[in-house]
């Protein structure tokens, strides 16, 4: 066997690895796992789960919110990482819309139920100094934040107490029909604007 043929055939099951690794990986790259819904499919308001509980201790209904603006993230109050710069976002989006003379409810939904309970989220509140109405930190079953996160595009997992997520930020029209969405690789919070 030649020198060539040797290195040649001890490569292929280093190139078949990397190839089925590759294969497993690559739904997950390029986002078709949870992707979002389309944009003008109707109203996306109507699909999502429609009961949560805020930082109040109430029940917020979504469909109540129908005809206005409405931004939507995801967000842990234990996070120090990516939250924060979440918040920061949206409080940008909010000063753009109280110069514009607009107004937009802000839904903050716990990527962890077990955890982000309404006094919880209230310490939250506090502590960041969210302290507007329009801002609503809530909190539902597992399974419709598994929903809602699915449906929006949303993707995180856990790791060890630590939720694993990016940043991302989905908006809806007054009509509840997707208005757009950004993430740390697309868009500027004006693009929701």
């Amino acid at each position: 066997m030649t020198l060539h043929a040797q290195s040649a055939s001890a490569a292929h099951p280093v190139r078949m690895r990397c190839a089925a690794l590759i294969a497993l990986l690559l739904p997950l790259l390029v986002g078709a796992v949870g992707e979002p819904a389309a944009p003008g499919v109707g109203p996306l308001l109507d699909r999502l789960p429609p009961s949560w509980r805020d930082d109040r201790g109430k029940t917020l209904q979504l469909p109540q919110l129908l005809g206005a603006r409405i931004f939507i993230t995801m967000a842990y109050t234990t996070c120090h990482r990516v939250c924060p710069v979440t918040m920061k976002r949206l409080e940008q989006v909010q000063r753009e819309l109280d110069a514009l003379g607009t107004s937009g409810e802000f839904l903050i939904v716990s990527y962890d139920p077990s955890n982000d309970d309404p006094a919880a989220w209230r310490r939250y509140r506090v502590s960041h100094h969210l302290f507007r109405e329009n801002w609503h930190f809530l909190t539902g079953t597992p399974a419709d934040t598994e929903r809602l996160a699915r449906l929006l595009g949303f993707e995180f997992w856990h790791y060890d107490e630590h939720v694993m997520h990016d940043y991302r930020i989905v908006a809806l029209g007054d009509d509840g029909a997707l208005r757009g969405a950004i993430d740390s690789s697309h868009g500027t919070w004006r693009d929701l604007l």
